[in-house]
């Protein structure tokens, strides 16, 4: 683990081409992600990610997956979960709590059988964001609700029930992506609300929270810091840490994203002296992937100390 380094990549096709294989020897990521891309049947994807545990000797290596269900389905050559929204089962939730446990249960149970099958311990689950009528559809029916108690609620039932399957959970986005008009794959979404009104309503939803993962908005909050993104805002991330009260590792969005209006070199650079333990970079370009590893540190001993309690779950 001491060897690592605080960052995590995708892979571009079903098997490690040479090169991916030498950069993850070379360089040494704390993690890796899986796409579509990468899933073509469960044979397969057990084989991809059983090497790349090879390669580091660790059959705990975090391998990480965006299965949320719906439109977010990366499993989607070996199963379809196209209507199992976030948004139905807060609507299940809503009218028939009984029936809600049973159903959710089941699911959760599944997509863990499934993730577990394949070699996947990580999901970046549960959205927290809350939805609102006149935002972006980036989020939408990925959220459980527009109520901030609702939304808590199911994301401590998520995450319980994925830590009971033996997979760890990446709360996402913190400290709230509902009230972006648009989407960050593709600009930067600026919020104007009070700190009062955001205390209150969006980031009310991430407070404490047990999972060992947070995953970073790319929105610029107006009235915390005017100029940054969270991914790049010290003022941020110290808001995240001392009155949201996350203590465990926070991960950034993908550095790919076109909020992020620096190149890749300083897209990490920032992320990092803001304060993100590790960084993300999804694309599976191997020049951008260089520059990241280049630029990412080696694992610090808070990394260290949460990765090993993560671990702890999964025996």
């Amino acid at each position: 683990m001491n060897n690592r380094r605080a960052f995590i990549v995708g892979l571009k096709s079903l098997i490690l081409t040479k090169q991916e294989k030498s950069f993850l020897k070379k360089y040494r990521p704390w993690g890796i992600i899986l796409f579509s891309r990468n899933i073509q049947t469960i044979k397969q994807t057990r084989k991809l990610t059983d090497s790349i545990k090879k390669i580091f000797k660790d059959k705990n290596y975090p391998v990480l997956i965006d299965q949320e269900g719906g439109r977010v389905n990366r499993l989607k050559n070996i199963i379809l979960f196209d209507n199992l929204t976030s948004e139905f089962y807060g609507n299940l939730y809503q009218r028939d709590k009984k029936k809600f446990q049973a159903y959710y249960q089941l699911f959760v149970d599944r997509t863990c059988h499934l993730l577990k099958i394949i070699g996947v311990n990580i999901n970046t689950v549960p959205v927290l964001d809350l939805r609102y009528k006149d935002a972006s559809s980036v989020i939408g029916d990925r959220s459980f609700s527009n109520d901030k108690k609702i939304v808590s609620r199911l994301g401590n039932v998520c995450i319980n029930l994925f830590h009971k399957n033996l997979i760890g959970t990446i709360m996402k986005h913190i400290p709230g992506h509902g009230l972006a008009k648009v989407d960050s794959h593709n600009f930067t979404p600026v919020v104007d609300e009070s700190i009062k009104y955001l205390i209150k309503n969006d980031f009310y939803t991430f407070k404490n929270k047990k999972s060992f993962f947070a995953m970073t908005a790319h929105i610029i909050y107006k009235s915390l810091d005017p100029v940054n993104t969270v991914t790049h805002s010290k003022k941020m991330i110290n808001f995240i840490r001392n009155k949201i009260g996350f203590k465990n590792i926070l991960i950034s969005d993908d550095l790919s994203m076109k909020s992020l209006k620096n190149n890749i070199k300083t897209s990490t650079i920032k992320a990092f002296e803001a304060g993100c333990n590790i960084v993300l970079h999804c694309n599976a370009n191997l020049k951008e992937m260089e520059i990241i590893a280049n630029n990412s540190p080696l694992v610090d001993r808070f990394i260290i100390k949460k990765t090993s309690q993560f671990y702890k779950i999964l025996s």
